[in-house]
């Protein structure tokens, strides 16, 4: 008799594929009572957005000019107080959500302050998920402290097999800035947590345990050991169980597809590099299908995820939108002349969330509910405008909760509301005794039930 889900997949050579909760593997050492366990996840834009395309009430601003000061009162802001409303036609950058604004929250009017002395680019990811108080921290030029998801993992994942987990999107090896140019989480002021950016690594690193001979996937290993198995399998985990292993082989299917074009592209001379030639969606949905795997299978329940890095000017193939690689900070600064190709970039972006939004909402986990109710899901970005680099009224969607928060609503708080009162409001929902977080000044207790 299978007495736990995490000994039903030992696989062999090694091989350990998690499964997510199916209810004829038993519950040994499992509450039924605490139900599924609360994630967290953050999915990084870098380099802002075009305000006009997002933020609604904006779409005929003039493009402001300028760099941090004064920014708010060239763009005009629409409602400079608090006001929450239902959130019904979205705006073009946000059209892809149309299909699940009901389970998000727009919130906008949240701000950063910016650390003088630094270049504005080098804040932005680097310390988004800290917001540490400026001039406070000794040892750094900018404001950069433990991060967010660090510590949640203190209290929701002590006992997941990765505390948290780190992705990226960056797949260029031809760097030319510092580390905090291209890092979204920190364990200290200093003290990197590095991202994984090949898909393959990643994998490996989820579900194997060793080398498996190249002529044989981990799948194929794990389902010649599980098939004799699943006959003590209801019907409807015998779906699940089908349905997961067809996701887990379309993953690996996708990574053999991109490394073989990749092999291919390396024997052509290109003045980018090989990787700017890879199709920018696949791969950023590759890297998120991994990271709902490792949330769905209980192997984290903390993970960061940053689309690209800031301030590069590697090029990228933004498959479907331009017929060759583009740089999006080199567009960022001549937003004028290149706003339809910038606003098809963050359109691009967000379609990117939507999918694992969706993805996310089609999970169903042990009490009926899904992996989205179960997971703060957020999109942001640590400008609000890539070209005038302000660090005000920055982007924001909240996607998730379930039934503990209310959604399909945007929220516009008062100026100068610190982006830390969000976080603050994430750690209290996840079950963290936290009373404030960095620059804090209190909750955001409309997205509260």
């Amino acid at each position: 008799m299978i007495t736990s889900r995490r000994q039903f997949l030992r696989g062999i050579g090694g091989a350990a594929l998690a499964l997510p909760w199916m209810e004829s593997l038993g519950t040994a050492g499992i509450s039924q009572a605490a139900g599924p366990p609360l994630r967290m996840a953050h999915f990084y834009v870098p380099i802002g957005v075009v305000r006009r395309g997002f933020f609604p009430g904006e779409a005929d601003h003039i493009i402001p000019k300028g760099n941090l000061g004064g920014v708010m009162k060239s763009l005009g802001k629409q409602d400079p107080k608090h006001s929450v409303k239902p959130l019904e036609s979205l705006t073009p950058t946000m059209q892809p959500l149309e299909k699940v604004k009901q389970h998000i929250n727009l919130i906008t009017g949240m701000d950063r302050t910016f650390q003088q002395g630094t270049d504005v680019h080098a804040q932005c990811a680097s310390c988004y998920l800290s917001s540490a108080k400026p001039y406070t921290i000794e040892g750094s030029a900018w404001p950069l402290d433990r991060t967010l998801d660090h510590i949640v993992a203190d209290h929701i994942g002590r006992n997941t097999p990765f505390r948290t987990l780190e992705f990226s999107c960056n797949s260029h090896r031809d760097n030319k800035e510092s580390i905090y140019f291209d890092n979204l989480s920190w364990y200290g002021t200093g003290h990197l947590a590095p991202s994984i950016r090949d898909p393959r690594k990643m994998y490996r690193r989820l579900f194997s345990t060793q080398e498996i001979s190249s002529n044989r996937d981990i799948t194929s290993l794990v389902l010649e050991d599980a098939r004799s198995l699943q006959r003590e399998l209801g019907k409807a985990d015998r779906d699940k169980f089908s349905e997961y292993f067809e996701a887990i082989r379309a993953i690996e299917k996708q990574m053999n597809r991109l490394e073989l074009m990749k092999a291919e592209l390396s024997q052509v001379d290109f003045e980018e590099p090989p990787e700017a030639y890879l199709p920018r969606g696949d791969y950023i949905r590759l890297m998120g299908d991994l990271m709902v795997a490792a949330l769905q299978t209980g192997l984290t329940n903390v993970a960061t995820f940053m689309v690209g890095p800031e301030r590069w000017d590697t090029p990228y193939m933004f498959d479907g939108l331009f017929s060759k690689p583009r740089s999006h900070h080199q567009m960022s600064h001549n937003q004028t002349k290149m706003i339809d190709d910038l606003l098809r970039v963050d359109r691009f972006h967000m379609e990117q969330f939507a999918y694992l939004v969706e993805k996310m909402q089609n999970i169903q986990e042990s009490d009926g509910s899904t992996l989205l109710d179960n997971t703060l899901f957020t999109y942001g970005s640590g400008l609000g405008d890539g070209s005038t680099h302000q660090y005000n009224d920055l982007p924001i969607v909240m996607a998730g909760g379930g039934s503990r928060l209310k959604s399909g609503q945007h929220i516009n708080m008062p100026e100068g509301t610190p982006l830390a009162n969000l976080w603050l409001t994430q750690s209290q929902i996840l079950g963290l005794p936290l009373k404030e977080f960095a620059d804090s000044r209190g909750i955001i207790s409309d997205i509260l039930s």
